[in-house]
């Protein structure tokens, strides 16, 4: 890497503006059509965007505070193909989650997870499963767990999730 990061940021910020400029585009292309739109299209559009403005917001942070580098991102990616690989992680949605970092996405889908168990909706086996790579996602992303789910996790976290905790602080 012989630019030491210079090419590497500069298409970073290239990337993250132009990606800025999609969305402020797309804001101002739905203010322009709202006549157009239902209220509940408009309104859901809407928060999607400002949801997407919101996580570009989160990265500028972390990347000016230098809480994030290109490093940290790479090492993220190297750790989610690696539960891919030893296949960790089961359930392709919680490798993409952890993969772009979204701590509280896992959160929700684990909050959605318990409802279906509770109505039938989720097997008890496949809630156990996903429920174990979600924790061991949201520990590995540096979130604090709850005692509960400490529990949870020590009495129900398999081999495959013992190798990729091993792996991973090897990469850390």
């Amino acid at each position: 890497m012989a630019s030491r990061g210079t090419t590497e940021t500069s298409k970073l910020k290239q990337n993250l503006e132009e990606q800025l400029d999609r969305l402020m585009q797309q804001l101002q292309d739905l203010e322009e059509c709202r006549e157009e739109l239902d209220a509940d299209e408009y309104e859901e559009t809407k928060k999607e965007t400002l949801e997407q403005l919101s996580e570009i917001n989160d990265s500028l942070k972390k990347i000016m505070s230098g809480d994030m580098t290109l490093v940290d991102e790479l090492s993220g990616m190297q750790l989610a193909i690696q539960a891919a690989i030893s296949q960790a992680f089961k359930t392709p949605e919680v490798i993409r989650m952890f993969a772009k970092k979204q701590p509280r996405q896992l959160r929700t889908r684990l909050a959605e997870m318990d409802r279906d168990l509770m109505v039938g909706k989720l097997g008890r086996d496949l809630y156990k499963q996903q429920k174990v790579e979600i924790l061991t996602a949201l520990r590995k992303l540096g979130e604090k767990l709850t005692p509960d789910d400490e529990m949870f996790l020590s009495a129900n976290a398999g081999a495959a999730l013992s190798q990729f905790e091993r792996v991973s602080t090897d990469l850390g």
